[in-house]
Formats: C-alpha cells, structure tokens, sequence
C-alpha cells in the first residue's frame, strides 16, 4: 500500500517546527560525538511516513552542513509488498541524489517472536552496511510515539529501570549493529507523530513525499499493534498528552539508571579478585546491591541479562550451598561456578573426545592417545582440546631419551602421583591442583603425558621431576589449551 499526504489543510509551522526540532538534536550530537569530525550518516529507511519525512530532513540538513548521506534499507522478505517496498525506497533517493544500498535477510521465529527476530536481524543488516559504506552515524525515524510504545510495552512485561528508561536519544549498540564504533541516534524522538504527518500534509511539500504502508502495522498479533491500536487510543482520550509524560517518566529511569551502574561499577571494583567476585565481600552487601552488581557484571561480560527468577535462584544457591559444594548454575551464555568463595562466570565448553565416561558400558577398551615423538615442535591432539609443544630447555627430559620412549596422553583417571621437586614429596594430582588453586571444572581439562607406566608430565602442573634432568638438549613439555577446548 502507499501513501500521499492529502493537499488543503497543511499546518506551514509543522516543518518549521519539526525541522528546528531535527537540527538541535543533530547539531547537539555533532558537537558531542563528532566534535573534531565530519561524519558520514545513513537514514534507516523502509519506506514508511516516518523514515520518509526523515529522509527529507537528513537529505536538507547534510546537504547544508555539506555532510555525506547514505540511505539503507532492509528487505525483510515478510511480505508480498516487500519487493515494492524496496523499488519506491531506491526512487526516493535516486530522486534526491542519495546513495542507496539495500540487504535481504532471512527471518525466522525464535524463541522471543517474530518480532524480535525480524529485529534482529534488521539491526544486524543496518550494522553491516555501514561497516561496508565507512558510515559514522545511522539515524532512525523513532518519534515520540514510539518513546511510549517502547515503555509501556516493557511496563507490561514487568522490566526494571533498563526497560522503562526506553531508547536512547543516541547511542552505541555494537551488540546490535555489530560495530563498536557505529554511533546511532533518533533525532526525531521529542517529535509526536502527528507532527510527522502534519508536516508531511503541507501544500508545499506534497509532491515531495510519499510512503508506502506496511499492512503488518495494523495486525493484532503483535504485540506493539495491539497497544497502538487499542491501548494507547484509549489513554489519549483519557489522557491527553499522554506520550510527553511517559517520556518524561522514561527520562527519569534513565537517570535512575545512570545511578544504579555508577554504583555497580563502584561495587563490582570493589568485590573482583581477579576474573572472580569475591563472595566473602558480595555478602557485605544488601540484596539489591547484590542483585545490581551480579547484573551489571553479567552485562560488561557480554552476556544475556537472566530473568529476576533465574538470578533470585542463583543468588540463593551462591549463599545456601555448603562450602565444598562444587556448585554449577547453567545459563544460556555460560556456566556460574563457586570455587574457594569465589564465583566465576566459565564459558561453556563442548565435550572432548577423550573425556570418556568410566561408566559408560558401550566402551569395551579404554585407553590413552598413544603417539612416538619425532623431533616435532608441537602435536596437536583435538580429542583433548589443545596443542602439546615440546621445548627446547635448560631443565627437561633428554631428547635422545623422549625420541625412543611410546608416550601416551589421557585425562587423569585417578590414583596418579606427581613429584615436582626434588626437594617436595610425591603427592596425587588432586592434591596439586588443590594445593595450587586449580579448580575443579579446569582439572578435569587437563591431560597428563605418560612414558610407558611412569606420568611425565601433567597439564597445569609441570613435569615429574624424576624424569628431568639440566643440560644441553632436554626439552620440556608445555599444554596450550585451544579456543574450543
């Protein structure tokens, strides 16, 4: 479907109004973000009023400023009009003189709808073809109405601060976009809807735009529809004016928001050991603050914010669990894990070939990775997730001696024993790896070599010192665990 503003009544301050409104936001985020630079702006454009009336404004304000303007668009493929779409987008900036540049992308339901996966995969698009182009600055059509879309629809789904506090007016989305560098802003987002089609209604601008109008927009099923349609009618004939307010509102989270992360950062510095939260300080803190640490630090780790149930569960088993417990919390991004009351955040890591059940019946012979030694700076052994490299050392084994030995590798199956020194006793491997505070999902990653029954050498650890000896050509094992291992 396509549109045209209607020619009669058009409201002359509608684009004066709107204009100014555009290039405060702009000229602001100039100085801000690019003060020192002239940025290179595309307009995410699909095609509709808002991205058209946007287009516009862009188009005028680059041309004035003598700044590059690009236009992307999306093809989402959801619908017959899509193609359509896509033609009237490239004839609108052909007839501007805009470079134009469109992607296609393939949507499928996901776990969070088809809206949030035709979302996703729209950003990630938009991210990609300004990586392509050197683009700076990607500017989006949201307005008003969407501020108080956007809030209320995380209202109803029960969000904290971060939802309520809505869409930045700019910001750096690298999760998103996939780019840490690409800066994207809504410079239309004080302005209400209205305000668009006004603009776009007046006489002087009718044969400039037009749009095309997404039949999904007015579909029930989705969610942001149903409030459009029903909801947000209903409050703007009970309370009018309704949108400035909740955006206010939202502006207030925000603020709200920039607090509660300036005391997480404080907090978390505060509670970090290295790559580890030491639990001893996190229990100096009341629960809130336990909650807004563990979330921001879920968040600079780059990992997807668990629900308030799952991390309510979390926390209570971090601070009920028995000392010894060797405690494991699953999440979608990674695995919680208690060592020594200290809580790390592991990467999920597949199963190794050579991690063999010992119960596992279908296995009629267990046995090592038998391997002969032939002078090689490194073997890689992919069963038990990385690289053994055999160094040229002052202290080692004798080379001529490891060439003739049939040295095999496993995974520790218990009852090994490790000396280390001359000077120290012969002790088990797990008395090691506690002793030099090894924890216990890594231990089980770390293979030992064997020459023949005696151990050589075991990951984590070192080489047995009986077998090692100073002078010229020894050489000394050394395990580098691969990125998958």
């Amino acid at each position: 479907m396509q549109g045209k503003p209607s020619p009669g009544r058009g409201k002359p301050a509608a684009a004066t109004s709107v204009s100014a409104t555009f290039a405060g936001a702009l000229g602001a985020l100039r100085g801000t973000w690019f003060p020192e630079q002239q940025p290179t702006i595309a307009v995410a454009l699909s095609g509709g009023l808002d991205s058209m009336v946007l287009l516009r404004l862009a188009h005028a304000w680059a041309r004035e400023q003598g700044l590059a303007l690009w236009a992307f668009h999306v093809h989402h493929g959801l619908s017959p009009n899509a193609d359509a779409w896509r033609a009237h987008c490239a004839q609108a900036c052909a007839a501007l003189d805009i470079p134009f540049d469109a992607r296609e992308v393939s949507v499928g339901k996901g776990k969070s709808g088809l809206e949030a996966a035709a979302r996703k995969a729209r950003y990630a698009a938009l991210g990609d073809m300004a990586r392509a182009h050197g683009i700076d600055l990607l500017l989006t059509a949201h307005h008003l109405d969407d501020q108080a879309e956007t809030v209320l629809l995380q209202l109803l789904r029960g969000s904290g601060p971060a939802g309520l506090s809505g869409m930045d007016a700019v910001n750096r989305a690298p999760t998103l976009l996939g780019d840490e560098r690409l800066v994207m802003a809504r410079p239309l987002l004080a302005v209400a809807r209205t305000a668009l089609e006004a603009l776009a209604a007046e006489q002087g601008m009718a044969a400039g735009i037009d749009w095309v109008e997404d039949e999904s927009n007015s579909d029930p099923r989705f969610a942001r529809n149903a409030l459009r349609h029903t909801v947000m009618p209903a409050l703007a004939q009970a309370f009018p004016g309704f949108q400035q307010r909740v955006a206010r509102s939202s502006m207030h989270a925000q603020s709200a928001l920039r607090v509660l992360l300036e005391v997480a950062e404080q907090d978390l510095a505060a509670c970090l050991d290295g790559e580890a939260v030491d639990l001893g300080r996190l229990r100096g803190l009341s629960p809130d603050r336990v909650n807004n640490l563990l979330r921001h630090w879920f968040s600079v780790r780059g990992l997807a914010m668990p629900s308030t149930a799952w991390m309510d569960e979390m926390i209570g088993q971090l601070m009920e669990a028995r000392a010894d417990a060797q405690l494991l919390v699953v999440h979608p991004d990674c695995h919680v894990r208690r060592h020594r009351d200290r809580l790390y955040l592991v990467p999920k890591l597949p199963e190794l070939a050579g991690m063999r059940d010992p119960d596992d019946e279908g296995i009629i012979e267990k046995h090592a990775e038998a391997f002969v030694w032939r002078g090689e700076t490194a073997l890689a052994f992919p069963d038990y997730g990385g690289v053994l490299h055999f160094d040229v050392a002052e202290q080692g084994v004798s080379l001529t001696w490891l060439r003739t030995q049939r040295l095999a590798i496993d995974f520790r199956k218990g009852g090994e024993r490790l000396k280390l020194a001359a000077n120290r006793p012969t002790r088990s491997l797990k008395a090691h790896f506690q002793a030099s505070g090894v924890p216990a999902w890594e231990r089980t990653r770390l293979p030992v070599v064997t020459a023949g029954s005696d151990l050589l050498y075991a990951a984590g650890l070192g080489m047995d010192c009986r077998h090692v000896a100073q002078g010229p050509d020894l050489i000394a094992l050394r395990w580098v665990a691969t990125a998958a291992g």
